[in-house]
């Protein structure tokens, strides 16, 4: 058991000489129940016949290897192969006629989804897919065609799953997707998910939906998304802001083209993710967004403070009344310089952990948020470049533990600095997982971190450990350890190719 994976850390260790690859493929050969296969066909040295050798043991590799852009269209039979030959036509690389075999063979339900997603199919295969019995199959033509015509087509179809598909899909016309709001025009829907009782789902739960004829819910779900569709002309969605269902405001909400009337209208909204959705991306409207910032639910204000739009004033307010938590706030990283400079200088703690979550900061406001004597701004700027030794160790000294883990990810941290950092007391073990993958971590420091189980495989493929300490590494107890080492590109060549029988 560890064994095969040990081979499969190998199969993936970007050092293997090529002719041990050809022996992995020749072992493959020998044993199709090898596990590695997938590990060597991700492999970017792969060269083209060592691709087309293991395609020729291991099928199931075929679609990973077209992926990878190992196989051409000459490589692959789709009458055999239909799986490889699916995974070169998603990639736009197989040959479009190969639809016409596909769709007379024996596929599944998925492959024929699949084969649906796949552009530039000969409008034949298309005809067949669109008149064939799955309605998942025609569905998926609903929603990834770009021929208006046929989008027009399936807007249309009598059973309302393939419209709400349709309903997504930007190439139907924005005068279908008008309609299909309003049914209006449109022939009525005949046939729904829930006809004729319970319906399973793909989980295999079954919600006790019993259609009445009239098709609702799936009818609420082809407006749904209809108007979440940003082809869908806005005077067609407006009227919606006053339906009495709060999903369909709602995807109007999250609408970037709606009037600064209908933005007021549902910021007022009595459903708090309605108000939530327009704070975050409101734009033009500073005293709509003052009054957002006073919204009773925390939600509402922290989305307001992701918005790219809003105002500095109201954003620095936000903090005092609302827990926010340390991300790079959108209007934080388009702040000017002299807005930087004002961050940075706030007499709010958290307002200055925002700045020093930026990583193209002036040497002097970088320098200066260093010294801050808060632990979540040092926190937020520890990581940043251009930070030198003395400053970096002098955090730690001020606040331990709290700061050790963002030092260590600092990209500029010396060997010397990540070493004082492993032999820190007590010790941090989100710090260990930052020096295991740090590329100046030094052996001294490797080995502390393969102390501890979650550092220890990342510690493991470390290209900085002893070489001998790798070779015991593969015959650990814990197999992803193994694994890890095995991949490591410090492993001796002779290792290598003791391990490949």
């Amino acid at each position: 058991m560890k064994y095969a994976y040990v081979l499969g850390g190998l199969a993936s260790n970007a050092s293997l000489p090529s002719e041990l690859v050809d022996r992995l493929i020749e072992l493959a050969v020998a044993d199709t129940d090898r596990d590695f296969t997938y590990d060597l066909a991700a492999r970017s040295d792969l060269t083209h016949a060592q691709a087309l050798a293991l395609y020729a043991c291991d099928l199931d590799s075929g679609p990973r290897l077209a992926r990878e852009g190992r196989l051409t269209v000459a490589d692959v039979d789709p009458a055999a192969d239909p799986d490889t030959a699916l995974a070169l036509l998603g990639e736009g690389r197989g040959d479009p006629a190969w639809g016409r075999v596909l769709v007379a063979a024996d596929l599944d339900s998925w492959s024929r989804q699949r084969l649906a997603e796949c552009v530039g199919l000969p409008p034949d295969v298309v005809e067949t897919l669109v008149a064939g019995p799955d309605v998942r199959v025609v569905g998926e033509l609903a929603l990834r065609t770009t021929d208006r015509a046929l989008a027009t087509r399936l807007a249309e179809h009598p059973n309302a799953e393939v419209r709400k598909l349709a309903a997504w899909n930007e190439a139907t016309p924005p005068a279908v997707l008008a309609a299909l709001l309003d049914d209006k025009g449109l022939l009525p829907v005949e046939r729904c998910e829930f006809c004729g009782g319970v319906e399973e789902t793909y989980c295999g739960v079954a919600p006790y939906e019993i259609c009445d004829a009239t098709h609702e819910t799936p009818v609420h779900d082809v407006r749904h998304g209809a108007l979440s569709n940003p082809a869908t002309p806005i005077e067609a969605a407006i009227p919606f802001a006053d339906h009495p269902s709060e999903n369909l405001r709602l995807a109007l909400a999250e609408r970037l083209d709606l009037p600064r009337e209908v933005s007021r209208r549902l910021a007022k909204d009595p459903d708090v993710r309605i108000r939530a959705c327009i704070a975050e991306k409101l734009a033009g409207d500073d005293g709509l967004m003052r009054v957002l910032a006073e919204d009773e639910d925390q939600d509402v204000r922290r989305r307001l403070a992701h918005n790219p739009n809003v105002p500095l004033g109201v954003l620095v307010r936000l903090p005092v009344t609302t827990k926010i938590s340390p991300t790079l706030l959108p209007r934080v990283e388009a702040a000017s310089p002299a807005e930087v400079e004002r961050l940075a200088c706030s007499t709010n703690s958290t307002v200055r952990m925002f700045v020093a979550l930026r990583r193209d900061l002036p040497a002097e406001i970088r320098d200066a948020l260093a010294t801050d004597p808060d632990a979540k701004v040092l926190k937020s700027i520890a990581p940043h470049p251009g930070l030198s030794e003395a400053r970096l160790r002098a955090m730690v000294d001020r606040q331990g533990d709290r700061v050790l883990a963002a030092v260590a990810a600092n990209p500029d941290a010396s060997g010397a600095l990540l070493e004082h950092l492993a032999h820190h007391c007590p010790p941090v073990h989100e710090a260990f997982c930052e020096i295991a993958a740090h590329p100046h971590a030094t052996p001294r420091a490797l080995l502390v971190c393969l102390t501890d189980g979650r550092a220890r495989p990342i510690a493991a493929a470390h290209p900085a450990l002893p070489p001998q300490v790798i070779v015991e590494l593969l015959a650990d107890d814990d197999v992803y350890v193994a694994m890890a080492a095995a991949r490591n590109p410090s492993l001796p060549g002779a290792v290598m190719r003791d391990l490949v029988p």
